[in-house]
């Protein structure tokens, strides 16, 4: 029997598989077929392409295919680096027929995918990521975009891949530190809407601190299915996809001020989970005692719970009212009523976002 799951991210006839496996980077008879024209550009990074580039080129045989290759990190996510996209599409000669492939982690996915957004109005692109981060959430969805010196992805577009290639096996080259953060995102989506999974998660977090490969597809498998379903329902987050967002408003503020090299994103969103539970309880919205569960579930996974040394609290709080989800000059936070219970909660005063940053 195949060990290849398979979901289906449902968007009518923009509807695409989602295929989560070991050894999929060389099944190129699988995710060729996703490949609509001849012309291909393969954007990696300097960590993934000499592990990854040369396989992902050979599936590519027959088409006029090239690859570029950026730095490796947060603060490449920009709009400068996207342009070097462009000038490659465009020595290809890349018609409308093109189609970008996103070979790396969420930089890498994000950043190209932009780029597929912008190039001719729009061209095809496919995401094969390479981290636990990418692979249980940026890369699903078509959310893409770059960084400015202002905040984190305030320029980008929706726009869906045609498949997700999730190669179970690139997970064992991917640092402990990367590693760990991509498990932030996991654990987000029993905490926002699957009381079932956060428990699950409770009883598997040896196993899948140790990466044991069974726990590991599980993990990824529920983490896409929990989205995939979110996405189908919410494609351009205009009320339940922002739920995903859980923990992202001070995450996002926290990578911001540390110049996008001192967290990594997952670092940032189980700090900004843990602060948000609290916040929840400090509102009375929900029970400390389920912000505690949640804190000793990132713990375990070996993720910090607590901000950086030196915060400055109305610093990170001015970075929170850049966040996209804000309206009319209003924050709007994701809080939760309880484990598996998220909302959107509007007009928290900044006085209490303060008094639980100093606290945190």
């Amino acid at each position: 029997m195949s060990s290849v799951r398979t979901l289906d991210v449902a968007l009518g006839a923009r509807s695409y598989p989602i295929w989560i496996g070991p050894g999929l980077l060389h099944d190129a008879a699988r995710w060729r077929a996703a490949i609509r024209g001849r012309h291909v550009l393969v954007v990696s990074n300097t960590t993934v392409a000499p592990l990854y580039l040369d396989a992902v080129l050979a599936g590519l045989d027959g088409l006029q295919a090239a690859s570029l290759v950026l730095p490796d990190g947060e603060q490449y996510k920009s709009l400068q680096r996207c342009g070097e996209v462009f000038d490659a599409l465009a020595e290809l000669k890349a018609n409308r027929d093109a189609c970008v492939i996103a070979l790396g982690g969420g930089v890498i996915g994000d950043l190209a995918g932009f780029a597929a957004a912008c190039w001719m109005r729009g061209v095809d692109f496919l995401q094969i990521p390479t981290t636990l981060l990418a692979q249980v959430d940026s890369s699903v969805g078509g959310k893409t975009g770059v960084n400015l010196a202002a905040g984190k992805n305030l320029v980008g577009a929706f726009h869906q891949p045609r498949a997700v290639v999730v190669d179970t096996d690139t997970l064992d080259s991917l640092p402990a530190r990367e590693y760990r953060s991509g498990l932030a995102e996991v654990v987000k989506y029993g905490a926002i809407g699957d009381a079932a999974f956060f428990a699950w998660l409770e009883r598997e977090a040896d196993a899948l601190a140790a990466r044991d490969a069974g726990a590991v597809a599980e993990a990824i498998e529920r983490s896409c299915r929990h989205k995939a379903g979110v996405v189908a329902r919410d494609e351009r987050e205009d009320g339940e996809r922002a739920l995903l967002n859980f923990g992202h408003t001070f995450g996002h503020a926290l990578e911001t001020a540390g110049g996008y090299g001192q967290l990594l994103h997952g670092e940032a969103v189980a700090i900004g989970m843990v602060l948000a539970a609290a916040l929840s309880a400090d509102l009375g919205l929900a029970p400390a005692a389920d912000a505690q569960r949640l804190q000793r579930l990132l713990e375990r996974l070996e993720l910090a719970t607590a901000l950086p040394a030196g915060s400055d609290a109305q610093a990170l709080l001015q970075l929170m009212y850049l966040d996209k989800k804000n309206l009319s000059g209003q924050l709007r936070l994701i809080l939760w009523r309880g484990i598996g219970a998220a909302e959107i909660v509007a007009a928290v005063a900044d006085t209490a976002i303060l008094q639980r940053l100093r606290s945190g």
